[in-house]
């Protein structure tokens, strides 16, 4: 260790980190990306009736952006159908593999402010009409909420199947992350498209899995669709009972890709979704939040800039505050990517603490790991320096030995070398980013 980095506790770099430390990790990269995310309030975060869905939405969110590097990192597979908030739709840093909670509130008075109380057998009425025939069960549809999820079965075997209806925020560009398919160098899929309908409504319909990494277990079958006015009907379904912890039942979900089209564009949602309420007007804001990510543009510039000269970029994306690049230096395809925080919060300070964390000499904190893809592909291995300023700055850059986390390796190690993500996370271009 270099003799102007000062260790808070000793600990080798190719030490595992505990999968506790993963959870901490996942939790703070949620806050963060809730900060960004375009809902129609932070306070509908905290909304049963919301839960199933909006960590859905959240997770489909970061595989659209570079933020999904981070999630590869702490080992959260699923990234399309999985269960990222814990009860009550808090960010869950105890379970991330938690099975969800469909069940109804029957209390309508403890909702949260700004959900709606839609009858749930209403929900599930809309999805038995435009499904084909077979038996539905649901645990509970005496209470209110936006949500249901129920087990299918047309005697090809038991899947399990979501319904959500939601806002997709302010804004006319709000909810275009859930209809736009993902980049398969982080999301793999079987296939996906995109449209618009006759009045202008988008939608999105997507195959893959939700395991990345295991594409011989559940399959993850989904339609979204955006309505022009601002609304969400996002449906799952699956190749066994439930999306986790159940044996897959079948070899594919039961509704075909038309089918899945046909049901999100069904007139017969349109009552329930003018159930939901509108945004709350604040004072002094328009109904709007400012935006303090890195632009996009700026973010791949900087990064590219950076790169060791010998290495070639193969393929590039990103979104504002985030970016990642795949390159090949003659001897194998390394995925590199970055984050780039602004203007940190707590839970992001409260991550650089205890075993593993360097003091730099300006008073940056940093943390470095060497080990294994947690969910890739065979013989991967995840390279990350982590740095927080003492203004609250954060870049955190990872690498990989491979094109994409899911996929087998293709050298012994990433392109760059640890010393190179080093020099890359501690730039001074960073923080000359401009911001959005």
């Amino acid at each position: 260790m270099p003799q102007n980095e000062r260790p808070q506790n000793e600990r080798p770099q190719n030490d595992d980190v505990p999968h506790g430390r993963f959870e901490e990790e996942l939790g703070a990269i949620l806050r963060s990306a809730g900060d960004g995310f375009e809902v129609d309030d932070r306070r509908e975060l905290v909304a049963g009736g919301l839960q199933r869905g909006r960590r859905r939405l959240v997770r489909r969110r970061l595989a659209m952006t570079g933020g999904v590097l981070a999630l590869a990192a702490v080992g959260v597979g699923g990234v399309y159908g999985g269960s990222l908030l814990g009860p009550g739709g808090r960010v869950a840093t105890a379970s991330v593999a938690a099975p969800p909670q469909a069940k109804g509130t029957k209390e309508p008075a403890k909702q949260a402010p700004f959900t709606a109380e839609i009858p749930l057998k209403d929900i599930a009425a809309v999805l038995q009409a435009h499904t084909p025939a077979g038996q539905w069960q649901f645990d509970d549809l005496e209470g209110t909420g936006q949500a249901v999820a129920g087990v299918y079965d047309d005697g090809g075997g038991k899947a399990g199947v979501t319904v959500g209806l939601y806002r997709a925020g302010e804004g006319s560009e709000a909810g275009k992350d859930q209809v736009t398919c993902p980049d398969e160098v982080v999301v793999p899929v079987d296939d996906c498209s995109t449209g618009t309908l006759p009045g202008g409504d988008r939608f999105m319909i997507f195959q893959g899995y939700e395991y990345p990494d295991k594409r011989e277990e559940t399959k993850d079958w989904s339609a979204v669709l955006l309505t022009k006015d601002g609304f969400l009907i996002d449906v799952n379904e699956y190749n066994a009972p439930a999306e986790k912890g159940t044996e897959v039942t079948r070899e594919n979900p039961p509704f075909t890709p038309a089918q899945l089209k046909a049901l999100i564009a069904a007139d017969a949602w349109r009552p329930l979704l003018e159930r939901i309420p509108g945004l709350p007007t604040k004072p002094g804001t328009g109904g709007s939040r400012p935006t303090t990510a890195p632009d996009q543009a700026a973010v791949q510039a900087v990064l590219r800039s950076l790169l060791p000269k010998d290495v070639t970029v193969t393929h590039s994306a990103g979104e504002d505050g985030h970016g990642y690049v795949v390159v090949d230096d003659g001897k194998g395809k390394s995925l590199v990517g970055v984050d780039v925080q602004p203007s940190a919060g707590e839970a992001d300070a409260g991550l650089f603490t205890g075993d593993g964390v360097v003091i730099l000499p300006d008073g940056t904190r940093a943390k470095y790991a060497q080990q294994p893809g947690e969910k890739g592909g065979e013989g991967v291995v995840w390279w990350n320096v982590d740095t927080l300023s003492p203004e609250g700055f954060r870049v955190v850059v990872s690498a990989y030995n491979s094109g994409a986390p899911y996929e087998a390796a293709t050298r012994p190690e990433p392109a760059l070398s640890m010393e190179q993500l080093k020099a890359l996370a501690l730039s001074p271009k960073w923080k000359n980013l401009p911001l959005k």
